[in-house]
């Protein structure tokens, strides 16, 4: 066998474990208003707080308003990211315009944009952590942590050997700028809640 050959094989058996968990846990008696992702072969169910949603909502707004309805934003939607069994359901994805979803209905994470999330004090060492090496491993060119407990944003972009080289901090109330990015927006944080 190759190296490719190697990791599409490593890819596939990936999928198929997070399919096997994701079907168990579609059969679990999950709480309403609670989300469950899969990060490094751990589940994680994190409850979704007024605050938490508001700020969801306002950058999905923000993003489809500057791209047009045709775009595909999507929320808490499973996507499979690089690393060993990282099933995610980001607060806020972009697909390029050409994403075309797979034979079951799935995102690839080639396909990705930009991502949003939202810190909850439960799952906040992700975000900052694995999950912030996944998408720089993935070459997602826009990363943002909106970060209520903080009142800061955090965008990463130029993703490179699996590290962000670039990182902003922009407190709420200030705007996030965005516009050297695929995304060419100007996100407004003033309205942001704050935890």
């Amino acid at each position: 066998m190759t190296v490719v050959d190697d990791r599409i094989a490593m890819a596939d058996a990936n999928t198929q474990r997070l399919d096997e968990w994701f079907e168990r846990l579609e059969q679990m008696p999950v709480p309403e208003g609670f989300r469950v992702e899969i990060v490094g072969g751990s589940v994680h169910m994190t409850p979704q707080r007024a605050t938490h949603w508001e700020i969801i909502f306002q950058i999905a707004l923000a993003v489809r308003e500057k791209s047009g309805k045709g775009v595909r934003v999507l929320s808490d939607v499973r996507i499979d990211f690089p690393g060993q069994e990282n099933g995610f359901c980001p607060d806020v994805v972009k697909l390029r315009d050409s994403a075309e979803a797979d034979d079951e209905g799935r995102w690839r994470h080639d396909d990705v944009e930009f991502v949003a999330e939202v810190i909850s004090k439960g799952t906040a060492a992700n975000d900052y952590g694995p999950k912030k090496t996944a998408y720089a491993v993935a070459e997602v060119p826009v990363y943002l942590v909106a970060d209520p407990y903080q009142g800061k944003c955090h965008l990463y972009t130029q993703p490179k050997d699996g590290e962000y080289l670039s990182e902003l901090s922009v407190v709420f109330g200030a705007d996030v700028d965005m516009t050297s990015t695929p995304l060419g927006l100007t996100l407004k944080t003033d309205e942001f809640p704050r935890d």
